[in-house]
């Protein structure tokens, strides 16, 4: 396989796996007709599916299509016995129906199970683009291809981004519920206020009692804070003098004290001489 078309293969498949839930091992579902195709080619599908994907694949196979290739004879034996190493699809068809049409209701209108579908069926593969999420692989001379994603995929792959770019709504609940801005008036604005004279009272009884009362009130305040400093200031004169006084006395005493010593000194006997 070529550089360019691997990598085309790989954006693909990263496609389905995010956008849809595609996981390894890929499952995928096989007609009849690719298995004809694959024996008369000489391909290894197991090994084919792998490249393409580029991943591990699980190929499986539907009883109304192995019914399909045991109606064919023993021509295609071969088909029959490579057709048996995949893994059996339970269709629920009590009856064997076309291939094209078990295929179409396993695969069911969403593809719930991620089947990849692997057919060489022109109106099957017209079907399964009407589908979304649905790869389809086909055998173009002797080369798998892996068709390009649908019209339907890529709108059910932009609805899913925008589903998960919402909020959930528990989210929507955690979060707070801001009040609605108010819009902003245009239009001319209203003079500045501060540059603006205030209004004058109409009745001038009303504008005089208030100042009046002002008056009378920083009257009665600065004499009654007169009072309490002339009574602080007599207090303060009074213990001074109180201080003065007692410390006068203190000297005083202190003075009688010291005179009464000297006297005592001097009144002491004086020590007569000892006779021989």
């Amino acid at each position: 396989m070529r550089q360019k078309r691997a990598k085309t293969y790989r954006k693909l498949m990263h496609l389905y796996s995010m956008s849809f839930g595609f996981r390894q091992p890929y499952q995928i579902l096989v007609d009849s007709e690719m298995c004809q195709i694959a024996i008369d080619a000489k391909l290894d599908l197991i090994k084919q599916f792998s490249t393409v994907l580029q991943g591990n694949v699980k190929p499986m196979i539907t009883q109304c299509c192995m019914h399909e290739l045991y109606l064919q004879g023993k021509a295609r034996q071969p088909a029959v016995d490579l057709a048996k190493t995949f893994e059996r699809r339970k269709c629920n068809h009590r009856e064997a129906i076309p291939g094209d049409e078990c295929l179409s209701g396993v695969v069911g209108d969403t593809n719930k199970h991620r089947y990849v579908v692997a057919t060489q069926s022109q109106s099957l593969r017209n079907g399964l683009r009407i589908i979304p999420a649905v790869p389809v692989i086909h055998i173009n001379r002797a080369v798998m291809v892996l068709e390009p994603p649908s019209e339907a995929t890529l709108k059910a792959k932009e609805l899913t981004e925008e589903q998960s770019l919402r909020p959930s709504a528990p989210e929507l609940a955690t979060v707070p519920r801001d009040k609605p801005m108010l819009k902003k008036r245009k239009g001319p604005k209203g003079p500045n206020p501060l540059s603006v004279k205030k209004k004058k009272n109409s009745n001038p009884e009303t504008s005089t009692r208030p100042s009046q009362k002002t008056k009378a009130e920083s009257l009665d305040t600065s004499s009654s804070t007169a009072q309490l400093s002339g009574q602080k200031r007599k207090r303060d004169f009074q213990d001074d003098k109180c201080e003065e006084q007692s410390v006068g006395m203190t000297n005083a005493a202190q003075n009688i004290a010291s005179t009464r010593t000297r006297k005592r000194r001097r009144k002491a006997p004086a020590v007569s001489p000892s006779s021989p």
